[in-house]
């Protein structure tokens, strides 16, 4: 199975009509991703690659039901975009954009909550039920070179390296059931927590990897989450970034989210709370596969 998005998901995509979402939404159909219509303010009545593109969300709904709106937008439009989805009651909003303004994050974030919406992003690369269906960049034009269906379920803070996690496992023969991007930015939607009890409710997914990075208590929720019985199924993680603890001069890199305040989101209390909630932690990238492997034999 899957979580969040498969053949059956009907996704709108907002932005429908801009250069990026002309250039990726193929992509996606040809995947298999079910586009019923898009929207781009003003552009009511054209089309892109076939889906009928809508001035507004409200009209969409008029003669589209849909699951899922993932928005193609510049980071200074999404508060809007998103916010008109939101209002309009579609179920799952989906964030590609990096860079939205913190108080634009805060407003959409907190009526999504208020009105029960799920939220994955801002600064999500995309995500992917391999062999039925994808959203944003994940994967470019090829994603059957890196991902393939399989009992693995992979959530990332970092979108490259997510999708590199997958790469490597599909090169050993090891399926992905869902791969989500978390997205990168400060203020997010949805974290590990919440992709894990998805993914616990999934017969299919034996094993989830999580990948996550310095900064915020993201992982440190998941820890606890795990430690108390709300995940059941074996998780590998991997923390890189340990170094920026003790570096004379601490590198200003990675994402807005990668910031480590008076010992809060460090690297090793991450890994301690993680190993003492019984997941399988990766000191290198090349510790992954091995470690996965090792979980499916006990899954």
């Amino acid at each position: 199975m899957s979580i969040l998005l498969d053949s059956d998901t009907r996704v709108l995509v907002q932005g429908a009509t801009g250069a990026e979402a002309r250039r990726l939404l193929p992509t996606m159909t040809d995947y298999g991703t079910r586009v019923v219509a898009g929207v781009s303010p003003g552009k009511g009545g054209e089309s892109v690659g076939g889906v009928p593109v809508y001035g507004a969300v409200a009209d969409a709904l008029k003669d589209h039901e849909v699951d899922l709106s993932v928005l193609f937008v510049p980071a200074r439009f999404v508060r809007e975009a998103a916010l008109e989805a939101i209002e309009a009651g579609v179920p799952t909003v989906h964030i590609l954009a990096e860079g939205v303004p913190h108080h634009d994050a805060c407003t959409l974030l907190t009526r999504a909550k208020q009105l029960g919406t799920f939220v994955i992003g801002p600064n999500s690369q995309g995500m992917v039920s391999p062999g039925k269906a994808k959203l944003g960049g994940t994967g470019g034009e090829v994603p059957d070179l890196m991902f393939h269906p399989g009992p693995v379920g992979v959530v990332s803070r970092s979108g490259g390296m997510g999708a590199e996690i997958c790469l490597f496992l599909t090169r050993e023969g090891i399926g992905q059931s869902t791969y989500v991007a978390l997205g990168g930015d400060l203020l997010i939607g949805s974290a590990f927590v919440e992709m894990l009890a998805l993914f616990e409710d999934d017969p299919e997914t034996r094993v989830v990897v999580m990948f996550g990075e310095p900064g915020t208590d993201r992982e440190e929720e998941a820890a606890r989450f795990i430690d108390s019985g709300g995940f059941t199924k074996p998780v590998v993680a991997m923390i890189p970034g340990e170094f920026w603890e003790t570096s004379p001069t601490p590198a200003s890199v990675s994402h807005t989210g990668a910031l480590i305040e008076r010992g809060r989101g460090a690297p090793s209390g991450k890994k301690r709370l993680l190993k003492e909630a019984g997941v399988l932690v990766a000191e290198r990238f090349s510790q992954v596969v091995p470690l996965v492997q090792q979980a499916l034999q006990r899954a």
